[in-house]
């Protein structure tokens, strides 16, 4: 018998990859109208024509209208090996009431279309790409590949976070434990990308310093993105009124005024914030601050002006 095509699952999917292509299209069309026009060329599926290599590869026609010689890319040539790692501890669930739209998201529901857009950006310049999915455990872990096959079955996984995750089993963090565990499982030298909102041992963060020097010394290039809902988690912008406040990790609740904890909450946040920002200087790892209520042009250019460095 012939099992019937879940159509739920088959429209969930499509649209993932098309907005996908509808963000880095868009965006896309954006850099050519702005200051940053010499970022389009990483689109055209060329690259720049280096001396000593076969000029069969030559684009001519490019030539007579650039003056600048580019070799044609190819399916099987891979320039960038990048591996996303995606926080799916409980932490990432919230807003709670949020789970998969993506006009109003969680952090999980932003990362995950974070993830979506990078790989298909990613695909489009050839490059190599796998993923990472960590909570208490290594949940997931694929190489990076650059193959059509590879970059839908990444889709399926996405799709399949997408449409699994739940805020009520409660999963804690272990930031530290897991990035130990994949600076040793990813073997080339790669981009590593982290979408997390590291909350984490932010009394005692020395340990993630050290896990995140891990990866640095084994040679990979990294770039945190720090997902937080910034006007409640970072600026505490809530109502004068009484709150249940409930730990997504550990179940724990706390009745509180906003008033009376707003202080003391920014002034620990802004310290690790800062804490977090000088080692990673030190470490050369950018970390940007990624706002779920803000889009997903503030990750693509910083991803863009990174790979450029690369190169």
């Amino acid at each position: 018998m012939t099992a019937l095509i879940d159509q739920n699952r088959l429209e969930q999917f499509s649209s993932l990859e098309f907005l996908a292509r509808q963000v880095v299209e868009g965006f896309i069309t954006g850099l050519h109208k702005s200051p940053f026009h010499g970022f389009s060329v990483e689109f055209a599926e060329h690259r720049l024509y280096n001396n000593g290599e076969s000029i069969k590869s030559i684009d001519w026609k490019l030539y007579g209208r650039t003056d600048r010689l580019y070799s044609k890319r190819y399916e099987e040539e891979t320039n960038l090996r990048c591996q996303i790692l995606i926080d799916n501890s409980s932490s990432m669930g919230y807003p709670v009431m949020n789970k998969t739209d993506l006009k109003n998201p969680n952090k999980i529901t932003f990362a995950t279309y974070i993830a979506a857009v990078l790989i298909y950006l990613l695909r489009r310049q050839r490059d190599a790409s796998g993923i990472s999915i960590f909570s208490d455990s290594v949940e997931l872990h694929t190489m990076s590949k650059s193959s059509s096959m590879h970059y839908r079955y990444l889709f399926t996984e996405l799709e399949k976070l997408l449409i699994t995750r739940s805020t009520e089993v409660m999963k804690r963090t272990e930031v530290v434990k897991s990035i130990h565990l994949l600076a040793e499982r990813i073997h080339q030298r790669s981009l590593v990308i982290i979408l997390s909102d590291m909350f984490e041992r932010i009394s005692k963060p020395a340990e993630l310093f050290a896990a995140l020097q891990h990866l640095k010394h084994n040679k990979h290039e990294v770039v945190l993105f720090h997902v937080v809902d910034k006007r409640t988690e970072l600026n505490f912008e809530f109502e004068e009124r009484p709150y249940r406040f409930i730990d997504l990790e550990t179940g724990r609740q706390l009745r509180v005024q906003p008033e009376q904890v707003r202080s003391r909450y920014i002034e620990k946040l802004e310290w690790f914030k800062n804490e977090m920002k000088i080692k990673c200087g030190q470490y050369h790892i950018d970390m940007v601050e990624v706002d779920i209520r803000a889009g997903f042009e503030q990750v693509l250019l910083p991803y863009l002006v990174k790979r450029s460095k690369l190169f």
